[in-house]
């Protein structure tokens, strides 16, 4: 049986628009650095508020990938 070993780290994205966009917006920046992210995994989602109105949206991920330790 092949066995493998994953990391889980939290991330946090933002957007103007939407909780959509913002996840968008962290996971395709985050995989620009990490390789073979697997899957993400909303731990909390919350926006800021300005003059009474949604500023933007955030949300934190939970976020797995292959981890690739030394041959």
């Amino acid at each position: 049986m092949d066995s493998k070993v994953y990391k889980v780290i939290e991330i946090v994205g933002t957007s103007s628009e939407s909780w959509e966009a913002a996840t968008r917006t962290a996971v395709e920046t985050a995989s620009k650095t990490l390789r073979d992210l697997r899957i993400a995994e909303v731990v909390k989602l919350d926006a800021t508020i300005e003059d009474g109105k949604v500023a933007s949206f955030r949300v934190r991920l939970s976020v797995s990938f292959k981890y690739e330790g030394p041959d």
